[in-house]
């Protein structure tokens, strides 16, 4: 669907790159292991993986059997055995005991550790401890960046948002600066970065640190700036209901690293089929970032356009049929099958959508975000856990009733978490708990109000020596200042006249007009400033720790070249497609192409899922 937007875009680079890159150094380390091997592979690594080497690549460089780490014994007969993994301690303590139980059974094998995307010193510990380092070779596969798409870039670790922002383990911070230092490297230098969030600005120095060892300039510069966002700057964003179709695919199918399993709901037969999403897929491209309302209405012209193309056939000579066949009928049934299998999908997301009360679901959301009947909110929410609609839903729903409120009142905090325990066991507290030290549930103290907090810290702001009394405070407790927030950046927009979703104005029509994300706002705002200057307020409210940097080796700013207008945005924590659909919205108002490099793609439920109190 066209919408109106500048026709000066600049052309992305070409990431494919990076998966030769990444096969080129997978098949090196597997024939490090000469001759017949079996390989062992982490099931979160198989589809990644299969997007850089498929089954038979492995083949071609002896891999015999394949098998899934399951953590039990194993049945392989083969005398090499080569595990592919993450750096985890559990996995290498189960290759101990694969080796141990060899060693125990007289059985002499080569073995070969694989870490990706790099081997931590606490693996290697383990296996001195449990007497095995000299029985196994280790090493590391750089595999950091897995292209999705022309625009979506991954690093495929769900678990560094969790680990960074909840636990407070900074081993994976190293990875997403080489990260970095590989795209700067390949299609740098960069020119810009601008960043907000303590993890972002680790991942900037340690990058810095990186770029000046390593010192070269790169023949042409195809990425101008950079600008680093933690997840924890954004929350609500996450937390509200994706209402683009790539969003609605990935809430209710899962997307896995740009795949997605359409079962026989939406095949309409007892196979299941595997679809790649991507800019490939031309009737996908089409309406992934569109609002829902409106795709059944383009899918439908579109079904009505090939069929007229189909009937073309009718009254051709033989030289025209054969042109048409060998020209034309292949793409024409490429299309229909994807065109079928989109309709299905959307048929199967309506469906799902209907049983869940989702329009409710969607105007009690707006309400949180608006900030009116926050009392008749408060009571679906109750409604919600009472009949056991979903665990992650209401939990997802106290999130965002909490962060928009800056905090529950004790009243309140008191009650719903009660009613959330008992609808849904006491082995959540420990869930809670986890939220509550993230800010994302927690409760207002008593005398301490939006209000007065705000004026408080106001006074103590604007006077720049008292930035570490500042410090001190948001340390204290994690305040989303959301609603202050709302107001300075005008994330909510005006309801006075109607929002046509077909025709967007501006980014919020991937949530139905009702809220531009945080982090997307931020970008525009930042970009259009060319730093952080006006924006103190807002950085204030957000904790600080933006920063600002003109790199010295980047390209000539002084010419207006097309790498300058194409801006790396990357997440430290997840992103969602809504907000890249919000970005690729931004680029085609004013000119940009935004390449979104991610840690994962998230939703709230993987949000969530990764605060479970039983997550390990």
């Amino acid at each position: 669907m066209a919408h109106g937007a500048r026709r000066d875009s600049p052309e992305l680079p070409d990431f494919s790159l990076l998966k030769r890159l990444a096969k080129d150094q997978l098949v090196y380390l597997l024939e490090q292991l000469p001759g017949k091997k079996d390989l062992f592979i982490e099931a979160d690594l198989m589809s990644p993986l299969d997007r850089i080497a498929n089954v038979s690549t492995l083949k071609q460089h002896e891999v015999d059997k394949l098998y899934k780490v399951e953590h039990k014994p194993i049945v392989s007969t083969s005398d090499q055995l080569c595990f592919l993994i993450r750096p985890r301690i559990q996995t290498v303590k189960w290759i101990c005991d694969v080796v141990n139980a060899d060693k125990a059974a007289g059985k002499c094998r080569r073995y070969k550790i694989i870490f990706t995307p790099q081997k931590f010193y606490a693996c290697e510990t383990v296996l001195e401890e449990q007497g095995i380092f000299g029985d196994v070779t280790t090493d590391e596969w750089a595999f950091y960046l897995l292209p999705l798409d022309d625009d979506i870039i991954s690093l495929e670790l769900p678990e560094f948002f969790r680990d960074n922002f909840l636990a407070g383990d900074q081993r994976w911070v190293r990875t997403a600066s080489s990260a970095l230092h590989l795209l700067h490297s390949l299609y740098g230098p960069f020119s810009k970065f601008y960043g907000i969030g303590r993890c972002s600005k680790m991942v900037y120095d340690l990058w810095r640190k990186q770029a000046e060892k390593g010192e070269r300039k790169a023949p042409k510069a195809d990425i101008g700036r950079v600008f680093l966002i933690d997840r924890d700057v954004d929350f609500v964003t996450p937390l509200c209901s994706q209402v683009v179709y790539e969003g609605l695919v990935d809430d209710t199918f899962r997307i896995k690293c740009g795949c997605v399993e359409f079962g026989s709901d939406v095949t309409s037969s007892d196979k299941s089929v595997k679809v790649m999403l991507n800019s490939q897929d031309k009737v996908f491209n089409e309406i992934r970032n569109e609002h829902f309302s409106n795709v059944f209405s383009f899918l439908s012209q579109k079904a009505r356009n090939l069929q007229t193309a189909y009937d073309k056939r009718q009254g051709m000579d033989i030289k025209q049929m054969k042109a048409f066949v060998s020209e034309e009928l292949k793409g024409l049934k490429q299309e229909h099958r994807l065109l079928s299998l989109h309709i299905g999908a959307s048929e199967s997301i309506m469906k799902k959508k209907t049983k869940q009360d989702f329009q409710e679901l969607l105007k009690t959301e707006h309400s949180l975000l608006e900030g009116f009947e926050i009392r008749e909110s408060i009571s679906f929410i109750e409604e919600h856990i009472n009949r056991q609609v979903s665990m992650l839903e209401s939990l997802r729903l106290l999130c965002l009733l909490s962060i928009t409120e800056n905090g529950l009142l004790p009243k309140d905090y008191r009650s719903l978490k009660a009613q959330y325990l008992q609808s849904y066991g006491v082995d959540h507290l420990l869930t809670l708990a986890n939220l509550r030290h993230l800010g994302l549930l927690i409760e207002q103290q008593p005398g301490e109000t939006l209000t007065v907090m705000e004026s408080k810290v106001g006074k103590l702001v604007n006077d720049k020596t008292a930035g570490r009394l500042t410090d001190a405070f948001s340390s204290l407790a994690k305040k989303s200042n959301f609603r202050a927030l709302s107001r300075k950046l005008n994330l909510v927009p005006k309801s006075d006249d109607e929002y046509d979703l077909r025709v967007p104005r501006d980014m919020a029509y991937i949530f139905s007009g009702a809220y531009i994300p945080l982090s997307c706002k931020l970008v525009e705002q930042v970009l259009e400033r060319d730093g952080w200057t006006g924006l103190e307020e807002v950085t204030r409210l957000l904790n600080g720790n933006e920063f600002f940097a003109q790199e010295s080796n980047g390209a000539d700013l002084s010419t207006k070249n097309d790498s300058q207008r194409i801006v790396l945005v990357m997440f430290l924590g997840g992103c969602t497609f809504s907000e890249i659909s919000a970005l690729r919205f931004l680029g085609r108002e004013r000119g940009y192409k935004f390449i979104v490099l991610t840690t994962a793609i998230t939703n709230s439920s993987r949000l969530l899922e990764a605060l479970l109190g039983n997550q390990v």
